[in-house]
């Protein structure tokens, strides 16, 4: 498997959408929130990437902030591509969902949410998957303390 090289990457999401979509160095590709949707598509069917396999979606808790880490990709042009997606915002941290172009990342998406409070805009049936309805916070989040007995 090879990996894509970032910033070629971000060269080509630039290209595509303009500045402040994409940004890389030599160890991360970053994508903004908003957009992440439309350069998740772009991903998916340009010819020359071709990254058609989510094979896993993550959150990470640093304490200020999230990231959302996605591993993507291609089985026909053998690469692979790692995305990283900042959430910055820790009172109603939101993104737009990748379900309607990866399939995989719906029960994904439901675990982010369910133990980080991520929500993902656009998914068809973003509820808890681990914890009940009413359940008292995000059990992953640093800040989260047991309230129980």
């Amino acid at each position: 498997m090879k990996d894509i090289a970032f910033i070629e990457i971000a060269a080509l999401i630039r290209e595509r959408f303009g500045d402040g979509v994409a940004a890389a160095d030599d160890k991360r590709l970053i994508v903004e929130p908003p957009r992440l949707a439309e350069v998740a598509a772009f991903l998916r069917d340009d010819p020359n990437l071709n990254l058609d396999y989510l094979s896993s979606v993550t959150a990470i808790d640093h304490k200020t902030d999230f990231t959302l880490i996605y591993h993507l990709y291609s089985l026909t042009k053998n690469q692979r591509l790692t995305m990283r997606v900042p959430v910055v915002d820790r009172v109603s941290p939101a993104v737009p969902s990748v379900t309607p172009i990866w399939r995989g990342a719906d029960l994904q998406e439901r675990e982010i949410f369910d133990l980080f409070g991520i929500e993902f805009s656009g998914h068809p049936n973003l509820k808890r998957l681990f914890m009940w309805e009413g359940f008292p916070g995000f059990p992953l989040r640093k800040d989260w303390v047991n309230r129980g007995p």
